[in-house]
């Protein structure tokens, strides 16, 4: 009863917020991603926590662009900066904008070939996303969230069940990526795994195959 009632409040919430376009011309261009930070691996390691509370200072559009780029980012040849079994790469990210310079507020598709971000949805919608995460504060006050979900079919079909733990651990390294990423560019964040799975997916507008993993508040000190 009280994941009906959190979904119709959540669908009562979303209805005045609109589908926006998706074809190509509406594309967002991302400036490109740093590769040479000046940063230790061992400095940045030593200085990550998860932090749940934010300023209101807004990100720039190449702070986005590059923790997107750390999560899944194309490196070389094809290849991406998060491991994945068989390379086969069942993640796909989405970015949803409250406070970020340059960018919209909305929901936001992230195309890792073109480091490119498509919009999917106009509105503020981090109010209702922190209500399908159990009332999470951290997720309503962040500037932007980061949303990792998977097409677990992309490695099943090759690994079967055990490809879903293959999936799971993907997105484990592709979050620390983001972890280290934020932190080495003195943002704040934290992994959060609390939500309603169908609130979440109903809230963001995801397709059927977009099943939400994980979810990462990001934000000033």
């Amino acid at each position: 009863m009280r994941v009906g009632m959190m979904t119709i409040g959540i669908a009562l919430m979303m209805a005045t917020i609109e589908t926006a376009p998706t074809h190509a011309a509406q594309a967002i261009a991302l400036p490109p991603p740093q590769v040479d930070g000046g940063q230790s691996v061992e400095r940045v390691l030593r200085a990550r926590r998860s932090v749940r509370e934010y300023g209101r200072g807004a990100l720039t559009l190449a702070e986005v662009g590059q923790l997107l780029w750390a999560a899944q980012g194309i490196t070389h040849d094809g290849l991406r900066t998060a491991p994945s079994a068989g390379a086969l790469y069942p993640l796909e990210l989405y970015l949803v904008s409250g406070r970020v310079s340059g960018l919209g507020v909305g929901v936001y598709h992230y195309i890792p070939a073109r480091h490119r971000l498509v919009p999917v949805l106009g509105g503020d919608v981090r109010a209702a996303l922190a209500q399908a995460a159990l009332g999470q504060d951290c997720i309503a006050d962040a500037a932007a969230t980061l949303v990792f979900t998977a097409v677990t079919r992309r490695t099943t079909r090759k690994y079967g069940e055990r490809g879903l733990r293959y999936v799971d651990i993907e997105v484990g390294h592709a979050a620390q990526n983001v972890f280290l990423q934020a932190t080495a560019l003195k943002l704040a964040t934290v992994t959060v795994g609390a939500f309603d799975d169908d609130a979440v997916a109903l809230v963001l507008h995801f397709p059927h195959e977009h099943a939400p993993r994980y979810l990462m508040p990001l934000g000033k000190h």
